[in-house]
């Protein structure tokens, strides 16, 4: 009987467009997105034991125990199943916080996928993406395991085929509060419906937008400038936004000129003037057809 799993992905994502379509009575925004995986990853591990307590092994500054998405991911799925055993959990973190990336939310999902094979309580990846979506309208896409044309609040997922891309990552030194952004008075909440037909996911360039941008512009300027920055760099090429922000993308058709991409931002941060923000990521990603547990859960 397997008692460990260890060295398990949870890889981030990008939004290849977002708009804000609506809002539900309760208070919800109702949203639509493409999700694309990329391969920047969080590393997790996992121990079984016998006594039901799920115990952090590593040290995630500022968030408690009980606010943690792997421990209460850990904790819905011992709550839905009746589960007896407990697991010590620990995680390597990569994605950076407040970026936009779905770091929290991934490495939640990933601890669903976990456990479940771990303690052998068989849930399907229906049951899955039901417990994923309280912890987070981000977190059932990683259960889901597929690219992703999503409505709803973000759980209603449509799997989507996407050629090979690249994408340049970059967070400005800015962490940018997701509720925060949604609470804004100003953010645009009636942007029209698009079909999933309509989607281009065979051009280079999805043609749609990002609703949150004007927001976190506006209220995290560093963001704003470091976007304009990254388009004089890459002589004009579309600069996006992931997410709520704030960590800022550009798609690439190969690896080289990713990796050129890269090069030319940090020639460029270096002969800017020392009042512009500081970069604290700018690489390269290969995106991803899928995620790495797809066949994990059935």
């Amino acid at each position: 009987m397997t008692t460990e799993l260890r060295d398990v992905p949870a890889p981030a994502k990008i939004n290849l467009f977002l708009h804000v379509v609506g809002r539900r009575p309760d208070g919800y925004h109702l949203l639509q997105t493409a999700f694309r995986f990329i391969d920047l990853q969080d590393t997790l591990h996992f121990r079984a034991r016998s006594d039901g307590r799920i115990v952090r092994v590593y040290d995630l500054p500022g968030v408690p125990e009980g606010a943690d998405l792997v421990v209460r991911a850990a904790r819905a799925l011992q709550h839905a199943t009746g589960c007896g055993q407990g697991a010590e959990i620990g995680l390597e973190k990569r994605i950076p916080a407040g970026g936009g990336l779905g770091g929290g939310s991934s490495d939640a999902a990933t601890v669903l996928l976990a456990l479940n094979r771990l303690w052998g309580t068989g849930l399907s990846r229906r049951e899955l993406m039901r417990l994923a979506l309280p912890l987070g309208a981000d977190v059932p896409v990683f259960v889901f395991g597929r690219n992703a044309f999503a409505e709803g609040v973000g759980e209603e997922l449509t799997a989507i085929d996407l050629p090979p891309r690249w994408y340049v990552v970059v967070q400005p030194d800015a962490s940018v509060p997701t509720a925060d952004v949604f609470r804004a008075p100003e953010l645009t909440r009636d942007t029209p419906r698009v079909k999933i037909a309509d989607f281009p996911r065979g051009t280079f360039e999805c043609p749609y937008g990002n609703d949150l941008e004007a927001v976190v512009f506006a209220r995290f300027s560093e963001v704003g400038r470091i976007s304009a920055v990254l388009a004089q760099a890459l002589d004009g090429a579309k600069v996006r936004m992931s997410g709520s922000g704030a960590c800022l993308f550009v798609e690439c058709d190969t690896q080289a000129r990713a990796d050129g991409a890269v090069d030319k931002i940090a020639a460029t941060m270096q002969g800017q003037p020392s009042g512009l923000p500081a970069l604290r990521v700018n690489l390269a990603c290969a995106g991803l057809d899928a995620h790495p547990l797809l066949d994990w859960a059935a």
